[in-house]
């Protein structure tokens, strides 16, 4: 990638037994750093974290790894503002089998706006299984709701009791 701000960038460079940081100080303050792991599955560092602007684009790099922490996040596990993974935690959470987050999705999902494939959990959740204030699925156990078995407020439907009632996590609630 060329240097945007064709500057020459001097990083400290540390390296580890466990991996390479490259860090850089601006004058007014702020930093970058990242650190890039020495273990590499399939071409791809164990761990990936990023920090601040890269002061050779002036941007923020997205952390990419098996574990990825930064912003921006891609990896088997993503941890950032904007995420995407297998799990991926984040204001925005894109799983593809767990998401946690403001909004997030995954076969699992759980944030204030939870789309799910199997199971919701959020203040809105729409799923099969669908936990929440406002829900919307097949099950749906919520104030308000909407579905085809609903337990709610104003609606208990005896075939959303018994599988709401048959899942752990429900359970541990409503004995």
């Amino acid at each position: 990638m060329a240097n945007l701000l064709l500057e020459d960038v001097e990083y400290k460079t540390q390296e580890t037994n466990t991996g390479v940081w490259r860090r850089y100080a601006y004058i007014d303050g702020s930093s970058y750093h990242e650190f890039t792991s020495h273990i590499r599955i399939f071409g791809i560092p164990l761990l990936h974290y990023t920090c601040g602007k890269n002061p050779e684009t002036a941007r923020r790099v997205t952390a990419r790894g098996i574990i990825a922490i930064g912003r921006f996040a891609c990896g088997v596990i993503a941890i950032g503002h904007a995420s995407f993974g297998l799990v991926a935690v984040g204001q925005l959470a894109i799983g593809i089998i767990i998401g946690l987050g403001q909004l997030s999705t995954g076969l699992a999902a759980v944030g204030q706006v939870a789309i799910a494939g199997y199971l919701g959990l959020g203040q809105f959740a729409a799923s099969y299984a669908a936990i929440g204030q406002f829900g919307l699925g097949k099950y749906v156990l919520a104030q308000l709701g909407h579905g085809k078995f609903v337990w709610s407020t104003n609606r208990s439907d005896l075939e959303a009791i018994e599988f709401f009632k048959s899942l752990p996590v429900v359970r541990a609630f409503v004995g």
